[in-house]
This record gives structure tokens, C-alpha cells and sequence, in this order.
């Protein structure tokens, strides 16, 4: 394809990405799981984290494909538009799940979708090797808030836990394999740099 129609996909795809017309290929792992009554603080605080997980997968998209964008090479492209996919599947899930807890997703998710994009295409022109490890750094950051959320998840909502934990399971995976693929271990005081700005992401969309 030429640049022009990769970028028209592009932004045919952040399109259904913002407004929520990326299907799932595979069932929420929520499927088999009973709906629990919640009190309506209960709710407000899972649909806030759910609303958290879903502007992150949101900003996954945007990565993916800024780095899909300016790849140096075919291998590399493939491997980020892959997990792309399998990103599109939890987005999916967070958005079923934040309409059963009668809420929606944040209203920054586009300006969020605009700064990862351009962070995604930025570490793609720098090389393979820096944006299959920024890969990496971003899906340790995803991991440990995903792992707070299953502590701080009402008890009861087995629905929401049974999706951050699958979700859980695949970020580790995407993290791991870049690795593998060749990526670079980002330093400690850059992947700390990360954390402070995931942490800022979170906060503002917990709330709105």
C-alpha cells in the first residue's frame, strides 16, 4: 500500500477506536461470570477503574499503530499490528463492561489517543530496538496499575475481575515478547518517568 492509504486505514481505524466500533474477536472473559449486586459506591469506583483500563487500551491502539506507522522493518510492523488486535479485544471489554456499570468512557480519550499516537510514531523513527522496548516499559506500567485494580475491584464484581485479569495475563505477554523480538530494557529512572505519567493518566480518568 502506499503511505496515503495506510494513512487513510489509519484513521479509519482511530475512528472506530474513539467511537467505539472496534468489535471483539473473542467473548469477554465475563461471559460465564454472574453479575453481582454492587452498592452504588461500589459501582462508581469499578466503573472508574474500568473507565482507567479503557482510556489505557484506548492510548494501546495509539501506540500500536504510530509505531506500526514509521517501523524500520516488515517483522516488527507485523508484530506491533498483532498485538494491536489482540489490544482491540480488551478495549472492547471495557466497554461492554463500563455499560453494564451504567457509565462511559472518558471524555480525554481523544486527546489521549493524539499524544500516543505521536509518542508511538516518534519511538518507531528513533529504531526497532527503542520502540519494541518502549513496548515493554508501557506494558510493565499497564501490569502493575492492572494489578492494583484487582485488589481495589469490589469483592463481589467477579465480572470486572475476571477481565483485568485475563487482561493482566495478555499485557505481560506483549511485554515479554518484545523483549524476545530484540527490544531495548529501558533504564529504571526512564521506566520511573513513565510510572508519573501513567500515574497523571489515571487520575484525570477515573473521574471523567
Amino acid at each position: 500500500m502506499s503511505m496515503t492509504d495506510v494513512l487513510i486505514l489509519q484513521f479509519d481505524r482511530a475512528l472506530r477506536t474513539l467511537t467505539g466500533q472496534r468489535a471483539a474477536q473473542r467473548p469477554t472473559p465475563a461471559a460465564e461470570v454472574d453479575e453481582a449486586p454492587l452498592s452504588d459506591e461500589e459501582r462508581r469506583h469499578a466503573a472508574g477503574l474500568m473507565r482507567v483500563n479503557h482510556t489505557g487500551e484506548i492510548c494501546a491502539q495509539a501506540l500500536y499503530e504510530g509505531q506500526a506507522l514509521t517501523a524500520r522493518s516488515a517483522e516488527t510492523r507485523r508484530m506491533l499490528l498483532d498485538a494491536a488486535e489482540e489490544e482491540a479485544d480488551h478495549l472492547a471489554w471495557c466497554q461492554q463492561r463500563l455499560g453494564e456499570l451504567d457509565s462511559r468512557p472518558s471524555v480525554l480519550n481523544p486527546m489521549f489517543y493524539a499524544a500516543s499516537y505521536a509518542l508511538g510514531a516518534v519511538t518507531g523513527l528513533i529504531g526497532d530496538r527503542v520502540s519494541l522496548g518502549f513496548v515493554e516499559a508501557t506494558e510493565h506500567q499497564v501490569s502493575a496499575h492492572l494489578d492494583d485494580h484487582l485488589e481495589t475491584l469490589p469483592p463481589t464484581d467477579n465480572r470486572s475481575r475476571a477481565i483485568v485479569a485475563t487482561m493482566r495475563e495478555e499485557e505481560a505477554e506483549h511485554g515479554a515478547n518484545a523483549l524476545a523480538a530484540g527490544g531495548a530494557e529501558f533504564p529504571l529512572p526512564v521506566k520511573e518517568g513513565m510510572r508519573l505519567v501513567s500515574r497523571l493518566m489515571t487520575e484525570t480518568t477515573y473521574r471523567v
